[in-house]
């Protein structure tokens, strides 16, 4: 490196974004992840002993698959050389892959290449590195928000170890918080700003995970603030509310805010009400409250209240959990405000729900046994004890059913699951008392 390239690396350095600076150098410095960079975990084993393979980083926006690729090119003895799928072409992959040749061959040096936003290349992008990885030459880390398996080629995939970060907790992102406040050398340790309580745990709690959303506006707040009478920089729960454009919103995930709204919210779908689902959802996302966590309750409710009486309710809801698993936010609100505002005007039936908890009582209290004519009769000498005897196939007969006893003796008469007459569940009534009362049948 010459003296102007190290004068713009270090202009750069000192002028980028807090995120930038304060991130992590060592597996030490990072924070959460433990599930893959725990002392006794793969990825942790394979950074440290630089033995690392092909490897593909998936989770969320700030979760730290650009950090954990930064701290590999601190700690690997191979090159590191870094793309951006979003802005690089061709000719930028055939020039890393043309020096990694020439490292590997006259000094017998491997090649990392790191490649942000990967499923943003295209097929034919994709399949020019293969060779490359196949052999040798790269050793491929790529990043990436979308679920790889959609996203990444199948032939790619299976070369590589796919490593899935997940949404920092709220702990995770009070400590960087803290860190960038006090860090003197790459944070905001030079301001002597103080960040009240209630302001740092609000920036935790509304940045979902994102601990890049919470560093920027902890730098906003910082920069943009005047200092007091004291002459300190105060950031409080305004201030931290004002730079991450997020109103104060009472609801805390873990006490009395988050059952009440989710109680709320599930009482509404319930009781046909979808404007009040509608808005207890938009709540619950407006304070970061976890996507899965309320696609969730949609397919409860979709089954308890709901049940047979609209049975395309669960499949709208299940579908609606995928989706926002692999979409993710922003735009998982559009899918779960579809679901919960079909959920919510479904015709309603809780027949389903209350015929299981009949039948679990009945179970608890009542010892039965298996009536002898439905008793497996497949087996050498089932005959002999009388097993299968007497079953009648239903559909040797009509409408392929025939009235034959198939509770146990001890509850022959027991009735768990009444239809109601609300939407389809009224069909499916009609139906059985129509097979039941057949002219005939006993």
């Amino acid at each position: 490196m010459d003296l102007f390239d190290y004068m713009k690396e270090t202009k750069l350095e000192n002028e980028s974004p807090l995120a930038s600076r304060i991130r992590p150098r060592t597996l030490e410095e990072v924070v959460g992840q433990e599930h893959i960079i725990g002392k006794d975990k793969l990825l942790y084993r394979a950074i440290t002993t630089d033995k690392l393979s092909s490897i593909i980083f998936y989770g969320p926006p700030g979760t730290g698959k650009t950090t954990l690729a930064k701290v590999i090119a601190n700690t690997t003895s191979a090159n590191f050389t870094q793309l951006n799928a979003t802005v690089a072409g061709k000719k930028d992959m055939e020039a890393v892959v043309k020096e990694a040749q020439d490292s590997l061959g006259m000094y017998g040096k491997k090649t990392i290449l790191f490649i942000d936003e990967i499923h943003r290349f295209n097929k034919g992008q994709q399949d020019y590195l293969l060779p490359f990885v196949e052999d040798g030459t790269l050793i491929l880390i790529g990043a990436t928000t979308e679920n790889p398996y959609f996203e990444v080629n199948g032939a790619l995939i299976s070369r590589s170890i796919i490593f899935e970060l997940k949404s920092l907790d709220k702990d995770a992102i009070m400590t960087l918080l803290d860190r960038a406040v006090t860090d003197k050398e790459r944070g905001l340790g030079a301001y002597g700003a103080v960040l009240e309580p209630d302001a740092r745990e609000f920036l935790a709690d509304v940045a979902g995970g994102d601990a890049r959303a919470a560093l920027n506006a902890i730098e906003l707040g910082v920069l943009s603030t005047k200092p007091g009478a004291d002459g300190k920089i105060r950031i409080d729960l305004a201030t931290a509310s004002e730079c991450i454009q997020k109103r104060v919103v009472r609801y805390d995930k873990t006490g009395d805010q988050h059952y009440d709204t989710i109680s709320a919210f599930i009482k509404s779908m319930r009781g046909t009400d979808p404007d009040a689902a509608v808005y207890y959802l938009a709540k619950m996302l407006y304070a970061g409250e976890d996507i899965k966590f309320i696609a969730r309750r949609i397919m409860i409710c979709a089954s308890e209240d709901v049940g047979n009486a609209d049975p395309q309710a669960l499949q709208v809801a299940v579908a609606a959990s995928q989706a926002v698993e692999r979409i993710g936010m922003p735009e998982a609100q559009i899918i779960l405000s579809q679901a919960v505002s079909y959920v919510a005007s479904a015709p309603k039936s809780n027949a389903a729900c209350e015929a299981v908890f009949a039948a679990m009582e009945s179970v608890r209290t009542k010892k039965t046994s298996v009536p002898v004519h439905l008793q497996d009769s497949h087996y050498k000498g089932s005959a002999k004890l009388g097993h299968g005897i007497g079953y009648q196939y239903a559909h040797s007969y009509p409408e392929h059913y025939v009235k034959q006893q198939y509770l146990p003796d001890e509850i022959a008469d027991a009735v768990f699951y009444e239809p109601s007459e609300n939407g389809y569940e009224k069909v499916i009534k009609e139906r059985l008392e129509h097979l039941r009362n057949r002219p005939g049948e006993i």
